[in-house]
């Protein structure tokens, strides 16, 4: 496993929930990122970032880890969710929210 496959494997084990992403949550550099940080902001779960556009190796890397070809990637509890029209079509019928909340993930009013 390359570096790069590790630092992916560690970061997704480190984090209940990551957004492999370009830019920042709190400057996302494309529409498509921005849309799932927006999601997951109105969800209210916590999340780590972690830009692609930082680092050529990991945006190459999360491609090849997840067998998915774009950015951006959502993983909750070490899963691999989808990209943005997965998680916006999730959280639209409501799938997303269910699967934080059942992960613990979420706060239950």
């Amino acid at each position: 496993m390359s570096d790069s496959q590790e630092t992916i494997a560690r970061t997704i084990a480190d984090n209940d929930v990551v957004l492999f992403m370009k830019g920042t949550a709190d400057q996302p550099q494309c529409g498509f990122s921005n849309q799932v940080v927006r999601i997951l902001d109105h969800l209210g779960v916590d999340y780590s970032d972690v830009n692609v556009l930082a680092d050529p190796d990991i945006r190459d890397g999360v491609k090849v880890f997840s067998s998915w070809p774009t950015i951006p990637q959502l993983y909750v509890k070490g899963e691999f969710v989808g990209g943005c029209d997965i998680v916006r079509e999730m959280f639209q019928t409501g799938e997303l929210k269910t699967l934080l909340a059942d992960k613990g993930l979420l706060e239950t009013a």
